[in-house]
């Protein structure tokens, strides 16, 4: 769907910078208010990491994002994204082939999922109900938290005491259960899981979740965290996983859509070079060309780290802010690799999935994780940690064309690669010389399990850290924005007093993965960035 180059007018009642789905969404929601909205994009697509590219003749592929999760299912139902081309599709149950042609399996069906981890473990099989109902439990609370606006527990004065009361009492029957998060913010995936679990084969299934788009392994105390926030999806697929047709640039596209019946104006190649202050309130963007435009509302869906180091000028800030901004964690080991190919991965396992029925109405697994057991894990973060890029690295190989004919010519298939540890930056060694190398790395830990893969493979896109730093201004490249950790979530993300959504600038707000809850396409910071915007106004958002 094109997008208009030049805006119409000068001046609006709010500006986006940011075409990504959290500043479509926040877009929208302003527009819903009656408000007229601006939204500029540094790219000539929108989409942000969420978008679908062309990559090889014929061939189109989620180019960041890959899998359909945490979109919020509010979001979607607010936009009647249905009626604008969104479309879900299942992934099938998660396989994961392991060492001597055998696999593990990991469904939303109770029983599949025992049965697999009971050929590995009978006290694993038994207790996963117990441990899922435990997580969910957690899970259940996080979720009532993602369109709360952090409290800043600092604050002295009424506002302060009364949204700390109001927190307290909204989550009064928590109980225990916060001890739960308490845990899982603290301690390693693996320890956590240890507590439930005893093979590591089936632990690995889920610490794997851990390491997906983190500097962290299985053993790094916090990372239990973030199999959670994996795990929080309400779609189809094992974790709640499921694909978009026309692949993940489609969110981005039906949010725009409804955008344009409101009115909302998007333009692309305007690249924002400054947000200018006056007596300490926003009050205009200026793009790299030198087009200025104004708004009483300016709201950034770029990172915190780029908003306030890079088109803000520091004098505006307080020493504070720069301080906390100038350590926030966005170090990137994570990679993609897109692959055309005449045929997907033909893995040693895959004639057992399908006579012993693992693959239920699905002929191939489209969703596999490569990771074999805890170890495998470790040793992957135990490379980065010391600078270098993973010898051996676990990866998610996702093959949407199983499902979605428009992204590939018939008969051939694209397959997306995605996993780590591949740092932002290599001790020793240059990513233009070693670039090749890990592709090799990438490979050969594919062909591990489906030897020949190279074979049938006709063009490829790898993005590690960098590259992705370069297409969509991630700093370091980070699929979150910033690291899931206690220091960097809720009220400290991204700087303390500053996670309201707000920012130390009168007018100027940021309503993209920088904020709670976090990385991930969900669309949450986008809304509730709009619902503060419009509490200031003395608005609800309808």
């Amino acid at each position: 769907m094109a997008s208009q180059s030049v805006p119409k007018k000068s001046s609006y009642d709010a500006i986006i910078i940011g075409a990504g789905h959290n500043g479509l969404v926040c877009a929208n929601y302003l527009a819903n208010a009656g408000k007229s909205v601006l939204v500029l994009e540094r790219r000539d697509v929108i989409g942000g990491a969420a978008v679908t590219e062309e990559f090889a003749p014929g061939f189109r592929a989620s180019t960041f994002s890959y899998l359909m999760s945490l979109l919020h299912p509010r979001i979607i139902r607010d936009f009647d994204l249905g009626k604008h081309g969104l479309e879900v599709l299942p992934c099938s149950d998660m396989a994961s082939p392991l060492d001597g042609d055998d696999y593990i399996l990991f469904s939303e069906d109770m029983k599949k999922t025992q049965e697999s981890f009971g050929r590995f473990s009978k006290k694993d099989a038994e207790i996963y109900p117990e441990f899922d109902a435990y997580l969910n439990d957690a899970a259940n609370i996080v979720r009532k938290l993602l369109f709360d606006t952090p409290v800043d527990p600092a604050r002295r004065d009424w506002k302060g005491f009364k949204d700390m009361a109001s927190m307290a009492w909204k989550y009064r029957k928590i109980g225990r259960k916060m001890y739960r998060i308490v845990d899982m913010l603290t301690m390693s995936a693996y320890d956590f899981l240890r507590e439930w679990f005893e093979d590591d084969r089936v632990m690995a299934v889920l610490a794997y979740y851990a390491s997906i788009g983190t500097f962290a392994g299985p053993k790094t105390p916090g990372s239990a965290y973030v199999i959670m926030h994996h795990v929080m999806g309400e779609h189809e697929g094992a974790g709640g996983w499921g694909f978009i047709k026309g692949g993940m640039g489609q969110i981005t596209q039906s949010l725009a859509s409804y955008a344009r019946t409101k009115n909302v104006e998007i333009v692309t190649g305007a690249e924002i070079a400054e947000v200018r202050v006056s007596n300490g309130t926003a009050t205009a963007v200026v793009t790299e060309d030198g087009r200025e435009f104004t708004a009483p509302v300016i709201a950034s869906n770029a990172s915190a780290t780029v908003l306030y180091r890079d088109l803000v000028d520091e004098k505006h800030l307080p020493d504070e802010v720069l301080r906390e901004i100038r350590g926030y964690r966005s170090f990137s080991t994570a990679f993609k690799m897109n692959i055309a190919c005449d045929r997907p991965p033909q893995y040693r396992i895959l004639d057992r999935l399908r006579s012993e029925g693992a693959l239920g109405d699905f002929d191939y697994p489209t969703y596999m994780h490569i990771a074999p057991d805890i170890e495998y894990l470790e040793r992957a973060y135990d490379d980065a940690k010391y600078g270098w890029f993973s010898k051996a690295p676990f990866i998610t190989p996702v093959c949407p064309t199983i499902v979605d004919d428009t992204l590939a010519p018939p008969g051939k298939h694209v397959v997306n690669l995605f996993g780590g540890h591949a740092p932002y930056e290599l001790k020793g060694g240059d990513w233009a010389v070693e670039k090749a190398n890990f592709r090799k790395a990438v490979i050969d830990a594919v062909e591990r399990f489906a030897p020949g893969f190279s074979n049938d493979i006709i063009a490829e896109d790898l993005l590690i850290a960098p590259d992705i730093e370069a297409r969509v201004n991630l700093p370091q490249g980070h699929i979150f924005h910033g690291e899931l950790s206690a220091d960097q979530l809720f009220f400290q993300r991204p700087v303390s007093g500053y996670a309201d959504y707000r920012t130390p600038i009168r007018g100027l707000y940021i309503c993209g993965s920088s904020m709670h809850p976090g990385g991930g396409v969900s669309g949450i910071p986008g809304h509730n960035a709009a619902r503060e915007i419009l509490r200031d106004q003395g608005h609800r958002m309808s």
